[in-house]
């Protein structure tokens, strides 16, 4: 039997990086790893990196030197240790992290995570490995399914990536060149990945894909399947009481999938659907192909087909050439469509995006005071939401213990975290539960009885 050594991953951005970061940890196992939550005993330390965010490579760069540091310590008591960066980082600066960081063993990309072993085995045999190919088929075919034990540790929720990849090309993002063209995975392939789920005791799985709605996996009869369609047969499998799905995009928002948020029950009343500015003209710059009248008439058409859906965006301030006006023109749409939540960003170029070389930059302090403006806006909105649903009794599934004794910690419909003082029998379970106060980033409520229970959010 091969001899157990420790794995230590660090996680970094989107959820489709906190899937990515299990598979390799199952991918692992069969090469003799475990998981460990010490960096400072791990045999291998791997870091799954984002290259949305501001600054994101200088950020791994400096964790690295860190990890330099533990390195040679280790070496000096003669334990060997390997470091890996994987990721959309590792995709993007391959051979630049290679020729800076001395420290790293490997460099893999997300689609090459399913030859791990191989490509640790070199590293072990003192071969610096850079691998940075994309072959999503190859990978979703190849990638092992994890252990039973595995899949129950990891809770009452689930991530499942159902696609991977973007062909729209925004002039900010880095997507399509990081994760390739869009793939879709096998209808019949994430079924089964959702009942071994739901078979370990997980009731609720989010669906992941840079360009979720965009899919197109085959089914079962050969036919390229819709996301509403996989949403409908996901829905049949016992044990799954709730499903979500993002990143959306508004042109993917097709009739079927609109109707499955009227007509099924497991697909909670929530939706993510950036439109990143209210601008035309910055849409247009930024290459979206949608205008704000076409994304609020597209809201209208959710609306009535499920009314107390809560809605979330992206924004982003400051993309090159914004003008006030294209400002005002965002803080206007985020004021028509009421969302119950936004991520809001500074513009930053990405190297090798479209908008990078842009010379209309606009200044730091410019973007940082219309970003305080965004999320205070976003906050009031927010608040507003919450507070409609004191008073309320709402589903919430309860997920883990809370930080006070006593107490749980679970979701309603519209992801809001909800605490309550209950039994912790009750986690994994879905219970009725009254709001009875909203607080800084959370709900407080009271577990109801069922006699006086009602559902919705209040007008």
């Amino acid at each position: 039997m091969t001899d157990k050594r420790t794995v230590f991953v660090k996680t970094y951005g989107c959820q489709m990086n906190v899937y990515d970061s299990d598979r390799m940890t199952d991918a692992l196992v069969p090469a003799g790893y475990v998981s460990t939550d010490s960096i400072e005993t791990a045999d291998l330390v791997l870091l799954n990196t984002c290259h949305i965010r501001e600054k994101a490579a200088e950020k791994v760069y400096s964790e690295l030197g860190r990890i330099r540091l533990l390195k040679e310590e280790r070496a000096r008591s003669g334990r060997e240790t390997l470091v890996a960066v994987a990721g959309c980082v590792a995709q993007a600066e391959g051979a630049e992290i290679a020729a800076r960081a001395p420290v790293v063993d490997l460099v893999v990309g997300p689609q090459t995570y399913h030859r791990l072993p191989e490509l640790i085995a070199r590293a072990r045999n003192g071969e610096r490995v850079v691998e940075t190919e994309l072959a999503t088929e190859e990978k979703f075919e190849a990638l092992p399914a994890p252990a039973r034990e595995r899949t129950r540790a990891r809770g009452v929720t689930a991530f499942l990536t159902v696609q991977e990849g973007c062909d729209k090309f925004c002039a900010f993002c880095v997507v399509p060149y990081t994760r390739g063209a869009e793939v879709s995975r096998p209808v019949d392939r994430i079924v089964a990945e959702a009942e071994r789920l739901a078979g370990a005791g997980v009731r609720e799985v989010t669906l992941l894909g840079q360009n979720v709605n965009a899919y197109h996996g085959e089914g079962p009869d050969g036919s390229a399947w819709n996301l509403a369609r996989l949403v409908a047969r996901l829905a049949e499998v016992p044990g799954l009481d709730r499903l979500r799905y993002t990143t959306s995009h508004p042109r993917d928002m097709d009739d079927d999938l609109i109707a499955a948020h009227r007509d099924l029950p497991q697909l909670m009343p929530y939706l993510h659907l950036p439109v990143q500015s209210g601008s035309d003209r910055i849409l247009a710059a930024m290459n979206r192909k949608h205008t704000a009248a076409d994304y609020l008439r597209l809201i209208e058409r959710i609306r009535a087909a499920r009314p107390d859906i809560a809605l979330s965006g992206d924004f982003i301030v400051g993309f090159p050439g914004e003008t006030d006006a294209d400002f005002d023109a965002t803080l206007k749409l985020v004021d028509e469509v009421g969302y119950l939540s936004a991520f809001t960003f500074k513009y930053s170029p990405r190297p090798g995006t479209p908008a990078a070389g842009r010379r209309e930059q606009v200044p730091d302090a410019v973007m940082t005071e219309r970003l305080d403006r965004l999320q205070a806006l976003v906050n009031a909105h927010t608040r507003a939401f919450n507070q409609r649903t004191v008073g309320l009794t709402v589903p919430v599934l309860f997920e883990k213990p809370g930080r006070r004794p006593g107490q749980l910690s679970g979701r309603s419909p519209w992801l809001q975290a909800v605490h309550v003082s209950g039994d912790p029998a009750l986690i994994g379970r879905i219970v009725d539960v009254t709001i009875t106060a909203v607080g800084t980033n959370s709900l407080a409520g009271e577990i109801a009885g069922e006699a006086n229970s009602r559902t919705g959010i209040a007008s």
